[in-house]
């Protein structure tokens, strides 16, 4: 099994040490250079335009973009937040180093974004919730299962997704740019923050609506050069088998192409990707990553109602496949293209030509990039690395800031106003970029061995038991508070153990003998994959049943079974210090939104008015501000009240939080059709490849 295949959401293995590329010097010459300055302004024109359009000032509109997306920005940002700068390293370098297993991956997210949009949408949508760890929290009751998956998603983002794409992104533009790593990293980031943290999640959507089609033009116009330049797909299919570099440790298999290199079911015993582990130890990390993670999530939550929503996902399914061509097969090309020095074999060797004793099977993308692609065009690619990179930084550090100021700040804070939510949330986002330039150095002296080992074990051992405590709780309405925690503790104990004995005793390199211990040595983390979800499971019913039934209102609009009972009618009072003068434009729009102090639509339970935690009682001291903090306030949509009308800042107009799982005939008959349509390409493509 070779270190370079990627696992989990993440399938990217750390780069190695910066090192100049290998056989060439190409750098980015002024058209380049104007391309990503275009490039940059778009970026940025998109996301003051996507501030423009949207309120930014209330919880809703921050953390959810106001529940007002289409499917289509909403598709494409599900497919932007996946497709990382990671991605087109590792996914490429594993292509070049083990052919085409990894993409199983891919595909196998592609019925798990299905998932999303037909099983779990509909049930957090009628529960009205914000974030992940909120809606344990209603299920469950209490508050510690709650705090338990925030702090442990808070702790995933930013050891392992920031650190892998960052870095990624960051070496790619040292090798085209030569500048220094970290200038190129707080370029980015402030970039990146700016508009994350003035524009919230629309901003997000929007951007990654933009990038979407960058990364798209990008990649499959450097695939089109690829396929060029090898001679096509015969060319390819034989060309790989053959790409065996002229310099080997003897007596070794290091550097041959696999066998199997053309097959996604491999071998169930002695394979890196045993078929079994894939149908099944593949698809429960995947379902946590796909149906229950806030980045990928709070995309869906954002949309207008339950039909676009599974428009999105149906659009990120179908772009899905686009990786296998535009990624995977353009490193396998780069083997054929290259095969000295991204198949190099001997430690001693890569060292020299990539900075890696382990391989330069990483550099397989870079490559192409840098030695195919005429000026103009690699300016373009560059652009596209920055894309993907920026796309997963801003959705991480959105969805970040969403569980750090609603599960955690709010916790300890439970008479927070809405304008001190609105200022923590930004503030955390700045914090994450301070966090991520700091961790450089960390992932830097790993040079890509025993740290890519820990991020593995990490997206593998510890996603097992928080998909079953979902998929549980949302499809199983015996199981109670206790069970979740005890399932939740036991399984990432027993995947910490794992974690632990991996980093320890790391995988052996081609050429040395496997002398770990038995559990590592001959039970492939796919299979502890499924080991521990039954572990999980099994704690989850044994102490669900020993302990008492979940109340009624841990179960209502909460389960699949339901999601559609009616609304309890709830008194919500609306208070403020001192008496505020509200228009008659406001009083208007609170009568047409007819807030009498109770929630629900009918008895049938397919709407609900769930109104958001409006702020209690914000008083200010604002008296004269200057240009230039009111310039801040409206970059950040903290709306003030003027001077002169008491000095007080007016309670935004509660938000209305559509909880509809209603859905026009014709249009559910369409994204239904869809999505047999959807499945059944799935299908076709993993049996042609299987």
């Amino acid at each position: 099994m070779t270190v370079d295949l990627a696992v989990g959401h993440l399938r990217a293995s750390m780069p190695p040490s910066p090192s100049p590329s290998p056989g060439g010097k190409a750098t980015l010459v002024t058209v380049d250079i104007v391309v990503l300055v275009v490039y940059f302004v778009l970026v940025l024109g998109v996301g003051f335009w996507s501030m423009w359009r949207t309120k930014r000032s209330t919880v809703d509109g921050y953390f959810l973009a106001g529940k007002s997306m289409t499917w289509w920005p909403v598709g494409a940002s599900l497919f932007a937040s996946n497709i990382g700068s990671g991605h087109f390293i590792g996914l490429a370098g594993s292509g070049a180093a083990a052919g085409i297993g990894a993409i199983a991956y891919e595909w196998n997210g592609m019925l798990m974004v299905l998932l999303l949009g037909w099983l779990f949408l509909p049930i957090y949508i009628a529960s009205g919730v914000t974030t992940m760890p909120e809606y344990l929290q209603r299920r469950f009751g209490g508050r510690r299962t709650q705090l338990f998956i925030a702090i442990l998603s808070l702790f995933i983002y930013i050891f392992t997704k920031i650190s892998v794409d960052m870095y990624a992104g960051a070496l790619f533009i040292q090798l085209a740019l030569q500048w220094n790593i970290y200038l190129a990293v707080v370029l980015l980031l402030s970039v990146t923050a700016l508009y994350t943290v003035a524009g919230g999640l629309a901003a997000v959507i929007y951007t990654d609506a933009a990038q979407t089609v960058i990364m798209l033009a990008g990649a499959l116009t450097l695939m089109g050069f690829s396929f060029a330049e090898v001679g096509g797909w015969n060319a390819l299919m034989e060309g790989y088998a053959n790409a065996i570099p002229s310099i080997r440790v003897p007596n070794s298999t290091c550097g041959i192409p696999r066998d199997d290199a053309f097959h996604i079911f491999r071998d169930p015993v002695n394979s890196d990707l045993p078929w079994p582990g894939v149908l099944i130890g593949m698809s429960i990390p995947s379902m946590w990553y796909w149906c229950s993670d806030q980045v990928i999530v709070q995309r869906s939550l954002a949309a207008k109602n339950l039909t676009h929503a599974k428009g999105g996902s149906l659009l990120a399914a179908y772009l899905k496949i686009l990786p296998f061509f535009a990624i995977m097969l353009p490193g396998m090309i780069s083997r054929i293209l290259y095969t000295d020095d991204v198949a190099c074999a001997d430690p001693e060797l890569c060292k020299q030509i990539c900075g890696n004793a382990v391989g330069c099977s990483d550099t397989a993308y870079a490559r192409l990039v840098m030695e195919l692609l005429p000026a103009g065009l690699r300016g373009l690619m560059m652009a596209v690395m920055i894309a993907a990179l920026m796309s997963s930084l801003t959705s991480i550090f959105n969805s970040s800031s969403t569980i750090f100021t609603m599960d955690l700040w709010k916790t300890f804070r439970t008479s927070a106003s809405e304008w001190e939510l609105m200022i923590v949330g930004r503030v955390f986002v700045l914090v994450l970029v301070v966090v991520s330039v700091l961790w450089i150095p960390v992932v830097q002296a790993s040079q890509g061995g025993q740290l890519f080992i820990y991020i593995q074990s990490i997206s593998t051992y510890l996603q097992p038991p928080v998909s079953i405590i979902f998929l549980m709780g949302c499809f199983w309405k015996r199981t109670n508070e206790k069970g979740a925690f005890w399932g939740l503790t036991v399984g990432l104990l027993v995947g910490c153990i794992r974690m632990l004995l991996d980093f320890i005793y790391p995988a052996p390199l081609c050429y040395e003998e496997d002398e770990r211990p038995a559990v590592l040595k001959y039970v492939h983390y796919l299979y502890f994959s499924i080991v521990l979800s039954l572990i999980t499971l099994i704690v989850v019913v044994v102490v669900s049943l020993a302990t008492e039934e979940p109340k009624p209102e841990q179960i209502s609009r909460l389960t699949w079974f339901t999601r559609f009972d009616p609304v309890e009618p709830k008194e919500q009072v609306f208070t403020v210090e001192g008496s505020i003068r509200i228009s008659e434009a406001v009083t208007s729009q609170m009568d047409e939104m007819e807030i009498t102090g109770t929630e629900g639509e009918g008895s049938n339970g397919n709407a609900c008015h769930h109104r958001k935690d409006s702020t209690s009682s914000v008083e200010s001291s604002v008296q004269s501000q200057s240009m230039l903090m009111s310039a801040l306030c409206w970059l950040c949509g903290m709306e003030r009240r003027k001077e002169g009308e008491n000095n007080l800042v007016t309670p935004p107009v509660p938000e209305e939080t559509i909880c509809s799982l209603i859905e026009k005939p014709r249009l559910r008959i369409f994204v239904n059709a869809n999505l047999i349509i959807s499945l059944s390409v799935t299908a076709f493509i993993i049996g042609y490849w299987a």
